[in-house]
């Protein structure tokens, strides 16, 4: 066992593991965390997706002590009581059906969004190709997805002055 400390959501945290411990784990059960999911538990489905330091990282096969950096789980993403607008357009969209995959989906978004503000709908396909919905739902993700690029283009179009 040793201590490892994390930055989480703004906050910083110290948990007494084994340095193997999957980052999911620690997030999960440690910290209370309920964004991020087991999905397959290989790192290929999606649904423990969490940002570290801008990217987009599958939890369940991260060992926590080799994590470092700004770690964000869907809990951090709203700000000030708001959410981001990926939460916004998830809720417009009525993207959920059984809510599994979210957590994942969101986050992936989040970071394609960050590195391509305006993409295709083939970016986004090709964006989100490995984080999986088995309901199904990737139109609607899609959809969401063009409506939060939308939204943050017109944020910063307003914070700028009109000047991008």
């Amino acid at each position: 066992m040793s201590n490892v400390t994390l930055r989480v959501n703004g906050s910083t945290h110290t948990v007494d593991i084994e340095p193997s411990t999957p980052l999911l784990y620690v997030l999960r059960n440690d910290l209370d965390l309920q964004g991020p999911r087991f999905g397959c538990g290989l790192g290929q489905c999606g649904a423990c997706t969490v940002i570290i330091d801008g990217a987009a990282v599958r939890s369940c096969i991260t060992p926590t002590s080799s994590v470092r950096g700004e770690i964000t789980t869907l809990e951090g993403l709203a700000r000030d009581g708001n959410l981001d607008p990926v939460q916004q357009a998830w809720i417009d969209e009525q993207v959920p059906q059984c809510g599994f995959c979210q957590n994942g989906q969101i986050l992936t978004a989040k970071v394609l969004l960050s590195r391509n503000p305006n993409p295709t709908d083939a970016e986004i396909r090709q964006g989100m190709a490995n984080t999986l919905c088995r309901c199904m739902t990737y139109y609607r993700i899609q959809a969401a997805i063009k409506r939060a690029a939308t939204a943050m283009s017109a944020s910063t179009t307003a914070n700028t002055g009109g000047v991008v």
